[in-house]
């Protein structure tokens, strides 16, 4: 073996069962058991768990690390686009993949080993942030595989020029079609031009939809319909979805049934949609944070995703998934050992899942992408934000964190 992983607790296997020992080989699981005899790197983990490495779904890399160039004082969603859209003027692709690169550090020394981030196209920005964020991609695959999904933030119809950036982003590298639908003067004609560009360039869809404190007007049930339509199950994603948070029960059940039937993934962005919903309210104030333990109930594949660091949407994060778990378990009120597994599972098997990645998980032949967190369980490594110590990337050790020490007298 090039390195065993001696005395791990799996994700899924019970704490009371004894360690078992990990192999690798040629960056991939060659063997999992007891006391494995084998040569080569020993590493001993002390009865930590090893989970496979955290999968952020949806992180805008591109206008990370922007707050002090941004002045925001009532913090709401309309004030957060213009201040980026002014920001944007003077990004260059240089400065992307500067701060982009710090984000990305970030996430990475968190456990994060798979990610989409979420690219954004104008007249204003063009492709300088497509370009600063492919640097990325191919210089820091030894720690993490990055996909780009890109988009248009400040919309596509009634943006001239915008339509043909997108075009150009996907001939460049991107690889998923994003969309904003309200910030565009005809929300169901970007849904369907972005259906129409997935198609013609085999790509899957992630779309920030129904963003928003009321429900009122839903564009949901749409993109379900355009999704059976097209034939995309299994390929479509939306985030935020911020509107469903407002709906009665029995509404909720009928789109969650609805999402679950067309094969429409949904990523929940905790910090975001904490930070950003309610502010029209000066008392019982508005969450905005969709229940999505309720959701997978119906049917419905859900992850947790960080969305925006320290910038106008979000002025805080350091790129934890964990911490984006635990803050959703808190949001929403989840309280049973099976909905906190699951709040770890929406940063790391389904996340996994709605990007469609085969080669996932901790068993033999998979590819040894991993990461040690400082707890047994993963329902303590959300509710007492473990402190991720090692990860592996094909089997290479891509960052090292020392746990605690205690100096008694």
């Amino acid at each position: 073996m090039d390195l065993t992983l001696r005395n791990a607790r799996l994700l899924g296997g019970v704490s009371t069962e004894p360690p078992l020992d990990i192999g690798i080989e040629d960056g991939r699981i060659a063997a999992i058991g007891p006391k494995l005899g084998a040569a080569g790197k020993q590493l001993d983990l002390g009865g930590k768990l090893v989970a496979p490495s955290f999968v952020e779904t949806h992180i805008h890399l591109d206008k990370s690390c922007i707050l002090d160039r941004c002045d925001s004082s009532t913090g709401d969603l309309e004030e957060a686009i213009k201040q980026v859209a002014l920001a944007k003027q003077q990004f260059t692709a240089d400065d992307c993949y500067q701060r982009a690169r710090r984000a990305l550090e970030k996430s990475i020394s968190h456990g994060t080993g798979h990610m989409r981030t979420h690219v954004e196209v104008d007249p204003t920005v063009g492709l300088r942030g497509i370009e600063g964020v492919l640097r990325l991609v191919e210089e820091y695959k030894w720690a993490i595989d990055i996909e780009i999904c890109v988009f248009p933030q400040e919309g596509l119809l009634n943006n001239p020029g915008t339509d043909e950036l997108m075009v150009a982003a996907l001939e460049r590298g991107a690889t998923v079609v994003g969309a904003a639908p309200y910030t565009d003067s005809n929300p169901h004609g970007q849904i369907d031009r972005v259906f129409e560009l997935a198609r013609e360039f085999d790509a899957d869809i992630d779309m920030h939809l129904d963003f928003g404190n009321t429900a009122d007007y839903l564009d949901i049930e749409y993109v379900c319909e355009q999704t059976r339509i097209y034939k995309y199950g299994g390929r479509v994603a939306v985030g935020h979805v911020t509107k469903l948070s407002t709906l009665p029960p029995q509404r909720m059940d009928e789109i969650g049934r609805r999402l679950a039937d067309a094969g429409v993934a949904v990523t929940v962005l905790p910090a975001t949609d904490l930070y950003l919903m309610g502010r029209h309210q000066d008392h019982s104030v508005l969450r905005g944070v969709v229940a999505a333990h309720k959701l997978l109930k119906l049917g419905v594949n859900c992850s947790l995703s960080t969305n925006n660091v320290l910038n106008p949407f979000t002025p805080f994060g350091d790129c934890s998934l964990i911490r984006m778990a635990n803050l959703y378990a808190n949001i929403c009120q989840v309280g049973t050992r099976d909905d906190i597994r699951e709040c770890f599972e929406m940063i790391s098997g389904r996340s996994a899942q709605l990007l469609r990645r085969a080669d996932y998980g901790i068993a033999t032949g998979k590819a040894a992408d991993l990461v040690v967190l400082d707890c047994s369980t993963a329902e303590e490594a959300v509710a007492e934000l473990a402190v991720p110590l090692y990860g592996f990337k094909r089997g290479r050790m891509t960052f090292a964190r020392h746990a605690v020490e205690m100096y008694r007298p």
